[in-house]
């Protein structure tokens, strides 16, 4: 993908992803330009009537010379951050996604505007947002704000691995700052494009998570010598739902060919559910994931401004689409599917490390008692999950009124979005954690009889991690593993054995 054409609000995930990642670059299609246009000219008929503001002073009539000064007072001082700048990365998806809803042409923004912040997204002037401030109410109201502060010349910015005044930065890039018109401050601010850009990288990540707990889970299954039979299609077939029948096939086509899985009544009757429900456990989570997935691709490609303009018939239509409510409900459900992926999986490593459970070498080290082994790293884990329980809290059922009560329901959205990602930090160190315990315990039993696609995984871990002998500094092989997982290498070494999982 070598540039990616913005146009009518057709904006793909793997797009969005080789932008705000990948540094691709982006072009404004012709269509674009002239339907941003059409709305356009609505706005400056309806200047010569009347200018609102909206809010606590809907009711007040701006002049038409005033116009201009409130859109930028609009920007100043909605500028109202505070916490963490938010990852590059999330910034350059806000400044992609912003781009893609003034594209639909529906917010009566000037196509230079549009264009001006495309240059900026294409030489990498990006803006410092703070991570905090925003209620998911007339959206992401102060994350954007600061994204346009840089717009106009004002705020902070990074430009080439630097932080500068916004100014600065724009000068540099030989990139002149914008003077916006009516309506144009409000159509830079209103919208869910924050919450959407963390959202959007998320659920790829978590769907790159999701196939990664099968695979870790069916290593695990080997170093226990679970039984196959809870796998079995006709159990998931009576229970009819979609993501439990995904992920049984995706067990049966990773143990195919092991010889170190077991069959009912052979070693034991049934497994603990651990091992046996992976399929209801991981079965829920994976249809949340889909579920949350088309969610967040409507809304990257939705007109979130307010007010809307509909040039085919020369009205403004004020609104609520710029309510962040869709995406707040969605990213707490995505904390919550993906926590409790963490939540089985620090229960299998409990299994594993433990030798009443296990039957293996306490801690998965020789020498107990003089090396301590893999039990720390339990600690780790049982530590993430335990936060991952306090952040799956939903923010989206809480709603402080704001904007002398214009404003009675607010979404939450944005902290729904930073709790998901932060509990997809931790669930992916968790599955890190039991990766490195399943191929530790693997040691003591050897790897022939792996599953093929099993010894693929273990060969990928083992190129990385060394088999502990005995106690060494452990986080960086927990990192090793961690990056194993983001950066696709478990999925791709399990799947060219099994072919593409679902």
């Amino acid at each position: 993908m070598t540039t990616v054409i913005i146009e009518e609000g057709n904006l793909t995930i793997d797009e969005f992803l080789s932008v705000a990642r990948g540094h691709v670059k982006i072009e404004v299609s012709e269509l674009a330009k002239k339907k941003m246009e059409e709305s356009r000219k609505v706005v400056d008929t309806c200047v010569k009537e009347e200018k609102v503001v909206f809010g606590k002073f809907s009711d007040v009539t701006i002049s038409e010379e005033d116009s201009m000064a409130l859109q930028e007072n609009l920007i100043m001082s909605h500028s109202c951050g505070v916490g963490n700048p938010l990852p590059e990365e999330v910034v350059r998806g806000m400044m992609l996604l912003r781009i893609n809803a003034l594209c639909i042409g529906y917010s009566g923004v000037q196509v230079q505007t549009v264009l001006t912040l495309t240059e900026m997204l294409n030489k990498g002037v990006i803006p410092v947002v703070p991570e905090k401030g925003s209620l998911g109410a007339s959206g992401d109201l102060v994350p954007l704000a600061h994204m346009s502060l840089v717009l106009l010349g004002m705020g902070e910015a990074v430009y080439q691995g630097e932080k500068m005044a916004g100014a600065v930065a724009m000068k540099r890039a030989g990139i002149t700052p914008v003077r916006l018109t009516a309506k144009e401050g409000l159509a830079l601010i209103n919208g869910t494009q924050a919450m959407c850009s963390i959202g959007a990288l998320g659920i790829h990540d978590a769907e790159m998570v999701m196939r990664t707990a099968d695979i870790v889970a069916a290593l695990s299954m080997e170093a226990e010598n679970g039984v196959i039979d809870a796998m079995d299609e006709r159990l998931q077939e009576l229970r009819r739902q979609p993501g439990q029948k995904k992920t049984a096939e995706n067990m049966r086509r990773l143990l195919q060919g092991s010889r170190k899985i077991t069959r009912q009544g052979e070693k034991r009757v049934q497994d603990a559910y651990a091992f046996r429900c992976i399929p209801q456990i991981h079965g829920i989570s994976r249809d949340s994931i889909e579920f949350i997935r088309d969610i967040v691709y409507r809304e990257m490609n939705a007109v979130t401004d307010n007010p809307i303009i509909f040039a085919e018939t020369q009205e403004a239509i004020s609104g609520g689409n710029f309510h962040g409510q869709y995406l707040a409900m969605s990213l707490d459900f995505l904390g919550i599917a993906l926590a409790e992926l963490a939540n089985v999986s620090e229960r299998r490593i409990e299994r594993l490390v433990n030798p009443a459970l296990s039957g293996l070498p306490a801690f998965l080290v020789k020498h107990g008692g003089l090396n301590s082994g893999m039990m720390i790293a339990q600690y780790t884990a049982a530590a993430l999950v335990s936060e991952n329980k306090v952040l799956a809290h939903p923010a989206s059922v809480d709603s402080i009124p704001t904007s002398a009560n214009q404003e009675d329901h607010v979404s939450m959205g944005m902290t729904s979005a930073r709790k998901a990602r932060e509990i997809l930090f931790n669930v992916t160190s968790v599955l890190a954690i039991e990766l490195m315990c399943a191929a530790q315990a693997i040691e003591f039993q050897g790897s022939v009889g792996l599953a093929p696609a099993m010894a693929a995984v273990y060969r990928a871990v083992r190129d990385q991690v060394p088999p502990l002998e005995s106690d060494r500094v452990l986080y960086p092989d927990i990192e090793a593993c961690t990056t194993l997982i983001r950066e696709g290498v478990i999925v791709k070494a399990a799947e060219q054995i099994t072919g593409s999982m679902r």
